[in-house]
């Protein structure tokens, strides 16, 4: 199928039969599908600093591996509890499928929205599990899953662990009331979380979402600075189209055609919501870490995003170095860079959040939702065209 899929990119062509697929592979972990249908942003000819890892993705970090369960069946009215079913679940997990904690940071650039788990990060500067992303009325299934799966499926005893689950909404698309998202789709998300090329777009807990007006989702990119490397990935879901801007391109505003029509209660001018996950390895403590976190937003702000009033912009990053980080008693010896060699950091983390969203949206296809609602997808030859119309598209 993907072969398939190829082709008809290549042509420009979105086909129809792409959400049958999907609703037919409801239940597969996306993680093991490998490889990416359509070409990414970079390859498309937008411009980006900085330097990618090889996958360009949040993987680029070593033992960082991510799963996905994606939910898509049904058609027509809304009708709570059945449908139409537009969701998922996402499973970013720091050091594979074992119970290894790490330093971490948190912080929001808005707070009108959920991580379960946050404080317990800001207190005790460590992440004790997987991250988990869904969409809002899912949060408490994703939580009690994700404490069931260590003892049922990794077969471990844990200490404690207060589960990390971020949440943006997909009642735009989805019977979200309904709350489809079972233990089993999170099972599934983790049970198949892997290394390697990260599935983007309409897949895992960005399945119904929407971003700057256009079909948003999932999307990941990834830096190397300095021997390190930072990788981010995140769950688009937020903006207007207006303010969509591209390697400085008002790209959102000069839209044109089919693509530019709004269906009733179009999610195109909305506030929205967006979560990010920071990996990296290099050696940060857990007040650095949170300064990382802190530098998410400038790269949403390039892309016009402005944490508006009921935005929730909720952002983590952990380390995977120093693997004492969980120990509860004790001197440990530790590793850490100190704060003069952060700004690289930094940049890298603005620029793989800028280029993470950009992905999202150009991997993300059309999809109908609920009563006929429906999210376009970012016309990929129009942002190309518009792009070299102002002398910003890249060879």
């Amino acid at each position: 199928m993907a072969r398939i899929l190829r082709s008809f990119h290549a042509r420009g062509v979105r086909p129809l039969f792409v959400s049958v697929a999907l609703a037919a592979l409801a239940l597969v972990p996306h993680a093991m599908m490998h490889g990416q249908s359509r070409l990414r942003a970079r390859a498309l000819g937008v411009p980006f600093t900085g330097t990618p890892g090889p996958l360009n993705a949040v993987t680029d970090v070593a033992g960082v591996e991510v799963g996905h369960a994606t939910l898509v069946r049904g058609e027509g009215a809304l009708v709570v509890g059945q449908g139409p079913v537009r969701t998922g679940v996402t499973a970013v997990l720091p050091r594979g499928k074992r119970w290894a904690p790490v330093f971490a940071g948190w912080f929001a650039g808005n707070g009108f929205g959920e991580m379960t788990g946050a404080p317990w990060v800001v207190e005790g500067g460590v992440l004790g599990g997987p991250v988990m992303i869904t969409g809002t009325y899912s949060v408490g299934a994703v939580r009690d899953a994700v404490n069931s799966w260590f003892h049922e499926s990794l077969r471990q005893e844990i200490p404690w662990h207060q589960p990390v689950v971020g949440e943006t909404s997909d009642a735009f698309l989805n019977d979200g009331q309904g709350q489809h998202v079972t233990k089993a789709h999170v099972f599934a998300a983790l049970d198949g979380a892997r290394a390697g090329a990260v599935t983007e777009g309409n897949v895992g807990g960005g399945t119904g979402m929407v971003a700057h007006g256009f079909k948003g989702g999932i999307g990941t990119s990834s830096r190397v600075t300095g021997g390190h490397t930072v990788g981010v990935l995140v769950q688009a879901n937020y903006g207007t189209r207006e303010s969509l801007t591209i390697a400085g391109v008002p790209v959102g505003r000069e839209i044109t055609g089919a693509e530019r029509r709004r269906t009733p209660a179009s999610p195109a001018d909305r506030d929205g919501s967006i979560i990010v996950v920071v990996a990296t390895d290099a050696p940060l403590l857990p007040h650095q870490l949170e300064r990382l976190a802190r530098r998410v937003p400038m790269g949403i702000a390039r892309l016009g995003g402005t944490a508006s009033n009921s935005s929730g912009d909720i952002f983590i990053a952990f380390s995977t170095a120093n693997p004492g980080a969980a120990a509860e008693t004790g001197a440990t010896a530790l590793t850490w860079l100190p704060n003069g060699d952060l700004t690289p950091l930094f940049d890298a983390t603005v620029e793989a959040t800028e280029e993470a969203i950009v992905n999202a949206l150009v991997a993300a296809d059309t999809m109908t939702g609920v009563n006929g609602n429906t999210a376009y997808a970012l016309p990929l030859d129009q942002m190309q065209a518009l792009l070299k119309k102002y002398g910003r598209l890249a060879p």
